[in-house]
């Protein structure tokens, strides 16, 4: 895998939240329509369907999961992205995609969601109550 990250100015609970929260994989993902589980919580083994942003919907599974960490998953069979989420402290964190290196050329795409996910997530963080 070739791995690109961004740094995040949010704990990593908010960014992992976006990182799995299928109905928000619009907000941020560039390729991503709309995304739905067959059954059950996200996890391990989780099997769905996504739609791309050119309207075709196409089998996924959740291949690879730590809680909090990572996910990896393929796509119509095919290895696809691994998502990985670090934390830098209480208030930051950093995240990163990785693609197969066959795939490298998407990682433009996965640039431009970071960047969204950096964006979105630090706005939540300034959003959240203050203890």
């Amino acid at each position: 895998m070739i791995w690109t990250w961004v740094r995040v100015a949010a704990p990593a609970d908010v960014a992992w939240r976006l990182l799995t929260d299928l109905e928000r994989w619009p907000e941020w993902g560039p390729s991503v329509r709309s995304a739905h589980l067959d059954r059950g919580p996200f996890g391990p083994g989780a099997r769905g369907r996504v739609e791309t942003a050119v309207g075709i919907e196409l089998p996924f599974e959740v291949t690879g999961f730590e809680a909090g960490r990572s996910w990896s998953w393929s796509v119509a069979g095919v290895p696809a992205t691994g998502h990985r989420v670090e934390s830098a402290g209480p208030a930051a964190c950093r995240v990163g995609f990785g693609v197969p290196a066959i795939a490298f050329p998407y990682l433009v795409v996965c640039r431009i969601a970071l960047a969204r996910i950096a964006e979105i997530a630090s706005r939540e963080a300034a959003s959240r109550p203050r203890d």
